[in-house]
C-alpha cells in the first residue's frame, strides 16, 4: 500500500522528468455528478490529477482579432504532448497496482454544448493549479490563462489541492478583447451562446475547421498576477 507522500511524489518524479511544470491533486467526490463517464469507467476511482503545460506566447502574440494558423498547429499539439503525458503516467500509476483513467484533453462529446467526459478546467480549480477568470478559463499565476489541461481520474491515495481565490483583480483586458462580448465581471457572467457562435464562425468561415479563438488566452498573460 503506497502511501499520500509517496503517491505525491511519484507524480512530482514523473512532472520533473518530463517537464511539466504545473501539476495538482484533488478528491474527485464533489465532481462526480459533472463526469460523462459510465459507472464502469468510474468503478473505484477517487482521486484526479491535472496537468498543465504552457502555450508559446509568440504565438499567442500573432493572434489578433482571429486565430492564426500557427495557433491551431500550436493548440493541437499541446493536446496531443498532454494525451502523451496522460497516457505514460497513467502506465507506471497502474504499474504500481492500481486503476487509472486518462481523460483525452480535448475530445468534445457534445458540439454545442461543448463539453468532454471530464471539465479539465474544474479539476485543475479543485487541485489548486489557479483560479476561473472572467474569461470563465483557468487563470494560473506564473502563465495567466496560457496553459492547456489534461486530466488523470485514479484510485491512488493523493492529497487534496488547495483551493485558489479569485486574483484578476482591476484586470478586465480579457473583458475588453472580446470582439462579441461574451465575458462580464465575473466567470458567471460568460455568455457561452455568444462565444460559441464566434468559435462557429472561426471554424467554418474563416478555415479553421476547429473551434478555437485564442483572443482572451492572449491576453491574459504570464506573471501578470
Amino acid at each position: 500500500m503506497i502511501t499520500k507522500e509517496q503517491a505525491l511524489e511519484l507524480i512530482r518524479d514523473f512532472c520533473n522528468l518530463n517537464d511539466v511544470p504545473l501539476y495538482g491533486t484533488c478528491s474527485i467526490n464533489e465532481l462526480k455528478d459533472s463526469f460523462h463517464l459510465t459507472q464502469e469507467e468510474l468503478e473505484g476511482l477517487t482521486h484526479a490529477i491535472s496537468l498543465a503545460v504552457p502555450l508559446s506566447e509568440a504565438v499567442l502574440d500573432g493572434i489578433i482579432d482571429q486565430p492564426t494558423l500557427l495557433y491551431k498547429w500550436h493548440y493541437r499539439q499541446a493536446n496531443i504532448q498532454l494525451d502523451k503525458l496522460a497516457f505514460l503516467l497513467s502506465i507506471k500509476i497502474q504499474e504500481a497496482g492500481y486503476r487509472t483513467l486518462p481523460i483525452a484533453a480535448s475530445q468534445v462529446i457534445d458540439w454545442h454544448k461543448q463539453i468532454g467526459h471530464v471539465s479539465h478546467r474544474h479539476v485543475a480549480l479543485k487541485a489548486g493549479l489557479g483560479w476561473l477568470g472572467r474569461n470563465n478559463l483557468l487563470v494560473t499565476k506564473k502563465y495567466g490563462a496560457h496553459v492547456r489541461l489534461v486530466t488523470i481520474l485514479t484510485n491512488l491515495p493523493l492529497p487534496e489541492g488547495e483551493m485558489q481565490e479569485f486574483q484578476c483583480g482591476q484586470c478586465y483586458d480579457c473583458v475588453h478583447a472580446c470582439p462579441v462580448n461574451a465575458i462580464g465581471n465575473q466567470a458567471s457572467e460568460h455568455n457561452f451562446q455568444k462565444c460559441f457562435e464566434l468559435l462557429d464562425y472561426f471554424c467554418k468561415k474563416k478555415n479553421m475547421n476547429l473551434h478555437i479563438c485564442g483572443i482572451c488566452v492572449k491576453v491574459c498573460k504570464r506573471n501578470k498576477y
